[in-house]
């Protein structure tokens, strides 16, 4: 039985791809780099660094100037352009109600994931939220989700589940030792968290709360 419960933010709590995908756009034209909205999805998951990185060749100081200037946007516009997904709501209420703990691991800044939660009322269903430091100490995937488990007392990992949307969680949550319930009505692709090593695979909220 999962008695911890991990939850991704981006894809999995609410969409947030409007928010992202204009400050990405907005970064990449300071850069001189004029991008389509609908191109820039892949964006959504992984660190800002290893996107920019990975994408468009970026070095260091053009990572560090392309992140500042997407914070810029995001952190004053772009976080509240985004919607809690259908019934999340509800299925945290549940899995609250039933006795255990809920963490958010997310790759977004911890001071933006709590404003997003505290504007969709949900922040009130969170024990822990684990995010990305401002200063890229702490990024990717696995470094928030064993920061959540070090908040929690580090405790059995059999007991613990990450709930993600992408590759970048299921991997993360792999190196980690837990396991993870991959969704499909986020941003990934069943045979990309397949291929990562999730151990179920949810089309819906019952599916999750069925899982646990």
């Amino acid at each position: 039985m999962y008695n911890y419960v991990l939850f991704d933010l981006d894809g999995t709590i609410s969409d947030s791809s409007e928010g992202i995908t204009k400050g990405i756009q907005i970064a990449l034209k300071h850069m001189g780099i004029e991008e389509e909205r609908e191109n820039l999805s892949k964006f959504i998951g992984p660190p800002l660094k290893y996107s920019f990185t990975t994408f468009y060749d970026f070095n260091e100081e053009q990572c560090d100037i392309a992140v500042k200037k997407y914070r810029e946007y995001y952190g004053k516009t772009g976080l509240f352009e985004n919607k809690a997904y259908d019934g999340i709501g509800d299925l945290l209420k549940k899995i609250k109600e039933s006795g255990r703990k809920i963490a958010v691991a997310t790759s977004k800044p911890e001071k933006f994931s709590v404003q997003i939660l505290e504007k969709f009322g949900l922040l009130q269903y969170f024990d822990i939220i684990s995010g990305a430091s401002m200063d890229g100490v702490r990024a990717d995937k696995y470094e928030v989700i064993i920061e959540a488990l070090e908040r929690f007392g580090n405790p059995d990992k059999s007991e613990v589940v990450l709930v993600g949307d992408t590759r970048f969680d299921a991997e993360g949550a792999t190196k980690a030792g837990i396991d993870c319930i991959g969704v499909l009505y986020g941003f990934g692709t069943r045979e990309s968290l397949e291929k990562a090593g999730v151990k179920y695979i949810a089309e819906s909220m019952e599916d999750i709360l069925n899982y646990l």
